[in-house]
């Protein structure tokens, strides 16, 4: 960091008041971590680094290589709003080297970097809007429950929606803490909500999914909720998705546009949708982590499961938004909030690359409710489906070399280990359901 940053920081630090620094990065699930240091040691912090023991970090590194170095990106700061005033905190994303001051190759944040740079290379900037859907179910006897804080449904006002005090507090937070807040309303389940940001470049934005998330889940226990971004924590209802709006800029304006191609889509946006359908079964490894989000992955419940886009119909995995001009994007719907954001950015624009480099067309677009399609007629139509669970997608992404490429060695082996313990687990596991189903007859 340049001597002058370095003076600047230190200026806002003292003029804010903080009297503690968090030093934050993720882990390769993309659970936030974070070594607390005292302001007295912000200049060392800035200049040197943090050193921390990576080899208790799922995912990081083996003892023998376990020292890493923290070092805070100073774009990231922030305070934290619901902390005390007489102890204020404030927080920095760090990104991660080990020795020799190189960047760590496990770092999800370096991961996505790397992407940003191959873009840059051929002249793009690739902007993301997320959209995060979550749960507010009550704490019971101090625990998370899966009890509904309310009964309401899509867009329902209080009294039905009793969690718009929560929605408020955490818009309130998240305003003082950088966010631009475009919408804020009560989801389709019950007690499932979800709050728009205005989308950024992508670190930023894979930034502020970590601190989305973060916020939400500590202003909802101030208030005895807990707030779960799983994708499906009940049967027979909704789950939740992290459905990601993606484009691609050049010299300043929307490469996905052009007003003379037909539905205002440029080859760009069609290289680039192409690409991702073609890596879709790869990219759902890191869109959807976890044994878990394979049971929100199922016809029936808004979730796209077949490998198809178009410019109208929400049952597709990539739709385009009627929006043009600068707003011209492509919403790809698979991705759940349990994902690394930084690793499903860096995935979904390594297949878009891709696509622009090799100008893979997509397919006719479907503009018919796929889920009322036939076997037969999907099959007829070349409609494929995404992965049905873990293994399969890790499967997937281990045969395509392009998003395995861009996940990086470190990354893979630590992607392969999870989703092998996962599997194994769950199945060596005896679920409730079996109890319920066999117990009795057997």
């Amino acid at each position: 960091m340049r001597k002058d940053t370095v003076s600047e920081m230190l200026e806002r630090i003292e003029s804010d008041e903080v009297r503690f620094l968090r030093l934050q990065f993720t882990d390769i699930q993309g659970m936030p971590k974070n070594v607390a240091i005292p302001v007295q040691q912000a200049e060392k912090a800035l200049t040197e680094g943090i050193w921390f023991d990576g080899s208790s970090i799922e995912g990081f590194a083996r003892i023998e290589e376990s020292d890493m170095l923290l070092k805070p990106d100073p774009a990231t700061y922030a305070i934290l709003p619901w902390r005390p005033a007489d102890a204020r905190v404030a927080r920095f994303i760090c990104d991660v080297y080990t020795y020799g001051n190189k960047p760590f190759e496990g770092d999800p944040r370096f991961v996505l970097r790397q992407q940003l740079e191959q873009a840059k290379k051929m002249g793009f900037t690739f902007n993301t809007g997320p959209e995060l859907e979550f749960f507010l179910f009550k704490m019971v006897d101090g625990r998370p429950s899966t009890n509904y804080q309310d009964y309401g449904g899509y867009f329902d006002l209080a009294p039905t929606d009793a969690a718009e005090d929560v929605r408020r507090d955490i818009v309130f937070a998240l305003t003082q803490m950088g966010f631009e807040i475009e919408a804020s309303h009560h989801e389709v389940a019950e007690s499932q909500h979800e709050i728009d940001f205005k989308y950024s470049d992508a670190l930023d934005t894979a930034d502020k999914v970590i601190t989305f998330k973060f916020a939400t889940k500590t202003l909802a226990l101030a208030r005895n909720l807990h707030a779960t971004f799983m994708a499906k924590p009940i049967g027979g209802i909704n789950g939740s998705g992290m459905h990601t709006h993606g484009s691609l800029a050049k010299n300043g304006k929307n490469a996905f546009y052009d007003s003379n191609a037909k539905d205002g889509l440029s080859d760009i946006a069609m290289y680039y949708i192409g690409g991702i359908l073609a890596h879709a079964k790869a990219i759902t490894r890191v869109a959807n982590p976890t044994i878990n989000s394979y049971k929100r992955l199922v016809p029936g419940y808004e979730a796209p499961v077949y490998i198809t886009w178009s410019a109208t119909n929400r049952s597709a995995l990539v739709r385009v938004p009627a929006a043009r001009g600068n707003s011209t994007r492509a919403e790809f719907r698979s991705p759940d909030p349990m994902c690394n954001p930084y690793l499903c950015f860096a995935a979904m624009l390594a297949a878009g690359l891709d696509g622009i480099k090799k100008k893979t067309m997509p397919p006719e677009s479907t503009d018919v409710n796929i889920y009322h399609l036939s076997e037969a007629e999907r099959k007829k139509r070349g409609i494929e489906m995404l992965p049905g669970s873990l293994i399969e997608a890790n499967t997937a992404l281990n045969e395509d070399p392009v998003i395995a490429k861009a996940m990086g060695s470190h990354i893979m082996d630590g992607l392969n280990s999870i989703a092998q313990l996962e599997t194994d687990l769950f199945r060596l596991a005896v679920h409730p359901w079996e109890l319920d189903r066999y117990l009795a007859i057997y």
